[in-house]
């Protein structure tokens, strides 16, 4: 059964705006070759940590919310976690709480509503 997952990623802040969006489509394309339907993409740019990580003071964010069977989650952590351009990232399982809160949030803000599937 698919699950709703949403998986938020700090990448280093040394990266040039070219090798960001291509970290991105890498981890997108991984995705979508497991057999993910991506639901919603942010990206929300350069944004100040609340700590140092690795001596970096800031990071690219980026958010993708998929859904995905659960086994695979685990191949595409351990791809990140391999990745240095990579310094954080978490991913959570959405209820139908937190599901139905995303959809409203992006009802309100007008963002039409996507679902990319790919087999």
């Amino acid at each position: 059964m698919l699950k709703q997952y949403e998986t938020v990623f700090i990448m280093t802040p040394v990266l040039s705006e070219d090798q960001m969006k291509e970290a991105v489509n890498k981890y997108r394309d991984l995705l979508t070759g497991f057999g993910a339907a991506i639901v919603h993409e942010e990206k929300w740019g350069l944004k100040k940590l609340a700590y140092p990580i690795q001596k970096k003071s800031t990071g690219f964010y980026h958010l993708f919310e998929y859904k995905i069977e659960g086994a695979k989650i685990r191949d595409f952590e351990i791809a990140m976690k391999r990745d240095e351009k990579m310094l954080r990232f978490l991913t959570v399982v959405l209820d139908k709480h937190a599901v139905a809160y995303n959809d409203k949030k992006r009802a309100k803000s007008g963002e039409p509503k996507v679902e990319t599937v790919t087999e």
